[in-house]
């Protein structure tokens, strides 16, 4: 038997493969705890866990990592502050970047020194300088080891044999830009003394346990354990690929998903039936250079708290209630009222109704705090509303796509009850909630593949024939598919590899991702508005993704889902999982996938 694990702020989901699921409340102190308890109460042997996890994200976020030492060259220790000119927030004077995550007195340069083409220029010497006290971890990043990592490697191998956890750019993120490049190997090595452990004690949860990375495939979690740079969106990858399934059964191939739970919401775009894809993803303020979908998170969920602020406006979040104390419906000693406190009140969430592991929600608790905080809760409702349209808009119109094109595929517990009303904000023509769309991210780590895709910078010096480049993809994909064989024991035939490559006119700064170099000049027309068919090409980086299906199909885990009946709003309807919100002039029918079909009426 198969199951996937979802650990989410404030609910931990797990769902099978026959389609049992189950909400149980999380348990921040040990993720793990919520994940064994929800295992026993399956009642059936596990073969198989896929697992996502938050505890990657929470520990960078919270600043709960490791005390790493950054090893790079002599002049380049202050790349982490250096940057690049891109200001956070261009017209504000007083904004901060994030404060780097290595202090200046556990970065070491040494000697060393590769040319732009990776050809030595200096040794490095035989004898490395002792490590500050307290290293739990080390960073190794040099210059130009994305094109030649013997260096690199030197160093590493020297650093192990003292016995020092490192994590190494050339095994992490082989690209060219050396900031991103640095700072996603740092945040690799101050991530893995928190994630290891933790990882690595699911062994004995099943003989098989897969991990979600952030690009929406599953790692072994030998591979995970090692990466944790990797799942820094773990748990809503999984929730974008299965909406992405949904979205297409219900005749909506572009989409987006909106996947809003106790702490959290996370909107993803889906373009062709597939979760895009993102060449950088943004995390804390950290550039992470690492295989991504294009997932936008806000600190909008249904444990998010509402307060007035220093000017008199009223805030909502990011500061959640989480699993504990929770939401003051809960009656579990919250006091400050919440999203899910304002949907109570206001009738969204019907009076008597019951959460899993909460029990009956408590209307007269939370109308008193809404009144003891002189807060309105229709205003709270109004504004993470507005706070997640920006979320919309940011993977919509400003990826230059029109919303009015795409259906909103809402999920998470809370997402059904605002769906209808961002719809509106935004021009979307339908809203489509999932059968089980509650534990939909659980759904997704299931039905996802397994997928280990590995990335190398082209040196310029090894030429532009057709020849040459096809010769270095064919020995990436061998290398992704033995790597993928391997570390989930499968059988070589059973994989599939897709390549790409990364492709610029020569002298452009940024590039896009291509089957074939040939395929670029339309690309750029239709991401940029023109094309320049007497400039040359500039192949930048080679792809490859190994990929072995699950074996576990969306119809699997949502045939046995009792369908929605037809409804026409102002109307509650309550699940399970979930709460839906219809608002007067909206209707729904009940779709494919025991989905609900929202659309005006």
């Amino acid at each position: 038997m198969q199951l996937g694990a979802d650990s989410g702020g404030t609910f931990t989901d797990l769902v099978g493969a026959d389609g049992w699921f189950l909400k149980i409340p999380s348990t921040p102190a040990d993720p793990g705890a919520a994940v064994r308890d929800g295992i026993d109460q399956f009642g059936a042997v596990v073969e198989v866990l896929a697992h996502g996890t938050t505890v990657a994200t929470n520990a960078l976020l919270e600043r709960r990592g490791a005390a790493v030492t950054l090893v790079t060259n002599q002049g380049l220790t202050d790349l982490l502050e250096v940057a690049r000119q891109s200001r956070p927030s261009l017209y504000d004077p007083w904004v901060d970047r994030p404060r780097p995550l290595v202090p200046r007195g556990r970065r070491i340069g040494v000697s060393g020194r590769l040319d732009a083409l990776g050809r030595e220029l200096e040794p490095v010497d035989d004898e490395l300088p002792q490590l500050p006290d307290g290293t739990e971890s080390v960073a190794v990043c040099l210059l130009h080891a994305d094109l030649e990592p013997r260096h690199e490697r030197m160093v590493a191998d020297r650093l192990r044999a003292r016995g020092h956890d490192v994590s190494v750019s050339h095994e992490i993120a082989p690209e060219f830009r050396e900031f991103e490049r640095t700072v996603t190997t740092v945040v690799n090595a101050y991530l893995r003394p928190v994630c290891t452990p933790y990882l690595l004690g699911l062994g004995a949860a099943a003989p098989a346990v897969r991990v979600m990375s952030s690009a929406g495939g599953l790692l072994d979690v030998g591979t995970a354990a090692d990466l944790p740079a990797a799942l820094l969106l773990s748990g809503p990858a999984g929730g974008v690929r299965a909406a992405a399934d949904v979205a297409s059964a219900c005749g909506w191939p572009d989409a987006i998903g909106v996947d809003m739970g106790g702490t959290s919401t996370d909107v993803g775009l889906v373009l062709g039936g597939e979760p895009a894809p993102a060449a950088v993803r943004e995390v804390a303020g950290f550039p992470i250079r690492l295989p991504s979908l294009d997932v936008h998170t806000i600190g909008a969920g249904g444990g998010s708290i509402a307060t007035i602020d220093a000017g008199g406006a009223l805030q909502v979040g990011p500061a959640s209630a989480g699993a504990d104390p929770g939401p003051v419906g809960y009656g579990r000693g919250g006091t400050r009222p919440t999203v899910t406190d304002a949907n109570l009140c206001l009738g969204r969430i019907p009076v008597g109704t019951t959460f899993p592991g909460v029990g009956r929600l408590d209307e007269q608790a939370a109308a008193a705090s809404f009144e003891r905080e002189g807060i309105d809760p229709a205003g709270v409702v109004d504004v993470v509303n507005a706070n997640m349209e920006a979320a919309l808009r940011t993977v919509s119109v400003e990826r230059g796509i029109d919303p009015a094109q795409l259906a909103l595929v809402a999920f998470g517990g809370a997402g059904p009850l605002h769906a209808c009303e961002l719809a509106d904000a935004i021009g979307s023509p339908a809203v489509i909630v999932p059968g089980a769309a509650g534990v939909l991210s659980a759904v997704g780590l299931l039905i996802s593949p397994m997928r280990r895709e590995l990335v190398r910078s082209w040196n310029p010096s090894l030429g532009r024939s057709e020849g040459a480049l096809g010769a270095a993809r064919d020995d990436l994909a061998a290398a992704a598919r033995r790597q993928l064989a391997e570390g989930a024991s499968l059988d070589p035939e059973s994989i599939d590899v897709e390549s790409t490559v990364d492709v610029r006119y020569t002298g452009q700064s940024h590039e896009l991702r291509v089957a074939e170099p040939g395929d670029f000049p339309r690309l750029h027309q239709r991401v940029n508005g023109y094309r320049l068919d007497d400039h040359e090409l500039e192949v930048t980086a080679l792809r490859c993704a190994a990929v072995a299906a699950s074996g576990v199909s969306i119809e699997d885990v949502l045939g046995a889902v009792a369908p929605f009946d037809a409804v026409t709003g102002p109307a509650v309807v309550a699940r399970q999982d979930c709460t839906v919100w219809v608002p007067d002039g909206w209707a729904g029918r009940p779709g494919p996938l025991g989905s609900l079909v929202l659309e005006r009426t």
